[in-house]
């Protein structure tokens, strides 16, 4: 079960809850079925916390892989511009080309990083915002929890106690 279907859950016990008498803002809800369904959110909130650790790791991945195909097209240039320098007019030329491709292979792995870092920021960025609204409903609802039970024994009559 995903925590949004759990807090829709929590939020129809709330809605379906009794009315205090004399009191318009306060409700009696079943403490056991709202614990059971925090619990359940506890146990569903870390999945989305390994999610976000994936994220990182994948973000690390994707540079990794940037950097190696940046490394090997520098290397290929490098290497092509050893076997043309046979000579001086070839020589400039491929110093020229060598230049013009590792240029390229820097703006393409520079542009491969800024896009993989763009993907993973904007990824980090819903999962917070995600987490964040998910806390802030966790704490409402706990505040909501917290306050029933307090409100429901004063609205009560003391009972005389057995001797």
């Amino acid at each position: 079960m995903i925590i949004d279907d759990i807090l829709d859950m929590m939020d129809e016990l709330l809605d379906n809850a009794a009315s205090v008498p004399f009191s318009v803002k306060k409700s009696i809800i079943d403490c056991d079925q709202m614990r059971d369904y925090i619990n359940e959110i506890r146990l569903n909130l870390p999945q989305e916390i390994k999610q976000a650790k994936m994220i990182v790791r994948d973000r690390q991945s994707i540079i990794t892989d940037a950097n190696k195909e940046a490394d090997t097209i520098i290397r290929r240039a490098e290497d092509r511009a050893k076997v043309i320098v046979s000579n001086d007019e070839i020589t400039k030329a491929a110093k020229a080309r060598s230049a013009e491709i590792i240029g390229q292979a820097q703006a393409k792995a520079k542009e491969l990083r800024n896009a993989a870092n763009k993907y993973i920021d904007d990824i980090l960025v819903k999962t917070e915002e995600s987490l964040q609204s998910n806390l802030s409903d966790v704490r409402r609802t706990r505040q909501a929890v917290k306050t029933v039970p307090a409100q429901t024994s004063a609205a009560q009559p003391a009972l005389p106690k057995n001797k």
